[in-house]
């Protein structure tokens, strides 16, 4: 039975089914709680929250489901080189956006940007919720951290773009692991390598992980229906994390022009990017991140890019702003999306399965 893997054994859950965790508040309660309660795993992404927030939106999620779900934090969270960015480098920055404020019409944000919530604050509203499973992601958390979620009844896992950072993260005495390839949507969570350096496709990822590590294998990017799920488990999947089908569907937390835009023909056509945060990331092209190719390495470091372009309405929840300088997130297998429901979507991989 496709459905018996050492992860759903791991977890206790009747599919090998992983909704992915969006960043960007773009994850909802709904959808989290709808997939745990479909026998895979709900996951919310708590990147952009505070710790407050994160057990508030837990305790609601709890409200809808007493099954296992997921919680998701950025050990990494800013970039190194933000401790040397001053005034005079945010406005070289600046200068790069300032045609597309002008056309706006709208002020340019000011120095200094407003701070982003810290792992270090976010990882104790894990430890206050003890939800079934803690992922993460651009790195491995402290020895220190991984051994309270031992403690405390908490599944972790992990998630590399490369062997050398699945074999990484089995040595941490993480419980599992998501190998994510490079045509995933969102960003490229590379930490032992620059990401560019970490551009794996999944079906080339998934088989040498399977044989190089123990703990059970979530295979991430490329997958959007019961092909891609066939074919990550015959390559040494024990499970699928699926993402843009899931942020397609209307339980998600981004717009209606998001999913609209993922069912059209614009999602044939997807890049890599820095432009919309700083770090390098997977969404369709548009006008931003074709006529800014020139300045990927000049832009603002994690999380200060994102505020920048956050001021432009660059995100899918800010409705009325350019489509053109949106971030609209999407894997490479967008055109194979089916499914508004993500119910519907669920029903159909395991219908297809089960033929």
């Amino acid at each position: 039975m496709w459905t018996k893997t050492k992860f759903t054994k791991l977890l206790g859950i009747d599919l090998p089914i992983i909704q992915g965790p969006f960043g960007g508040k773009l994850s909802s309660v709904e959808l989290t709680s709808m997939v745990s309660n479909a026998g895979g795993l709900g996951s919310y992404g708590g990147q952009p929250y505070d710790t407050r927030e994160i057990i508030e939106i837990s305790k609601s999620i709890r409200e809808r489901t007493s099954k296992p779900f997921n919680l998701n934090l950025w050990v990494n969270d800013r970039d190194d080189a933000i401790k040397e960015f001053d005034q005079t480098a945010f406005q070289e920055v600046i200068k790069i956006f300032q045609p597309y404020f002008q056309e706006l019409g709208i002020e340019p944000p000011t120095f200094p940007l407003p701070q982003s919530p810290k792992f270090e604050d976010q990882i104790e509203a894990v430890f206050e919720i003890k939800p079934a499973v803690f992922s993460f992601v651009f790195g491995i958390p402290s020895e220190a951290i991984l051994e309270k979620c031992r403690q405390l009844g908490i599944i972790t896992i992990g998630t590399a773009t490369t062997l050398d950072e699945a074999i990484a993260i089995e040595n941490a005495g993480v419980d599992a692991v998501v190998a994510t390839g490079f045509d995933a949507g969102g960003h490229r969570v590379s930490f032992l390598e620059q990401p560019e350096e970490s551009l794996v496709g999944t079906f080339s990822l998934i088989p040498q992980v399977a044989d190089a590590v123990k703990i059970p294998l979530i295979a991430a990017g490329g997958i959007a229906d019961a092909r891609g799920v066939k074919a990550a488990m015959a390559l040494g999947a024990d499970a699928v994390q699926i993402g843009t089908a899931f942020l397609a569907t209307r339980q998600s937390g981004t717009s209606q022009i998001h999913r609209e835009k993922l069912f059209s023909k614009d999602a044939r056509y997807t890049t890599l990017t820095r432009v919309y945060t700083g770090r390098l990331s997977r969404g369709i092209k548009n006008r931003l991140t074709e006529e800014l190719k020139e300045f990927q390495n000049s832009f603002a470091p994690y999380p200060l890019q994102g505020k920048i372009v956050g001021k432009l309405g660059a995100y899918p929840a800010n409705s009325e702003s350019n489509p053109e300088l949106k971030s609209f997130w999407a894997g490479q297998a967008a055109p194979l999306l089916q499914h508004h429901d993500a119910e519907l979507l669920i029903t159909a991989i395991i219908a297809e399965m089960e033929r």
